[in-house]
């Protein structure tokens, strides 16, 4: 029978840099790698950033999944701010747990404490069961996205 496991979520720290980089490898694995210390200035750019959480789940202490919340404040909407979600991982020794669900649970409900009038979240993925669990999470594809990458 498989361990149950029982995650810890809570907001990344300093501490849970190498954690965080062995996880996003797996999200961007052609990614190049950031050189220690720039990675570690630019974690702190993150952490000290108004309106920015990256929650992890742990399990046994060990970050096992993430994802990333930007608050951003607003203009229109009466003021309300709405965020965004993006970097969502999960190790792939722990998917099918519930560990990504939970942090995108997490990650709305802060979103809400916020006052946000909306969570926005893309993804690149055109799997049929990445598109099935952002729609259990509560999410609709009911807007056109746009992007452009710098070449």
């Amino acid at each position: 029978m498989e361990k149950v496991e029982s995650p810890d979520i809570r907001a990344a720290r300093a501490k849970d840099l190498p954690a965080l980089l062995a996880l996003y490898r797996q999200l961007n694995p052609d990614d190049p790698v950031l050189p220690e210390a720039e990675a570690g200035a630019r974690f702190a750019e993150i952490l000290a950033h108004p309106g920015t959480t990256i929650f992890i789940a742990c399990v046994d202490g060990v970050a096992v999944s993430s994802v990333s919340l930007v608050v951003i404040p607003n203009m229109t909407r009466g003021g309300q701010p709405y965020a965004l979600i993006e970097n969502v991982v999960t190790h792939a020794d722990h998917r099918q747990r519930g560990h990504g669900r939970a942090l995108i649970d997490t990650a709305v409900a802060s979103a809400w404490d916020f006052g946000c009038y909306k969570v926005m979240l893309l993804t690149g993925s055109t799997e049929p069961a990445t598109l099935r669990f952002y729609a259990n999470c509560g999410f609709s594809p009911n807007k056109t996205g746009f992007q452009i990458r710098r070449t």
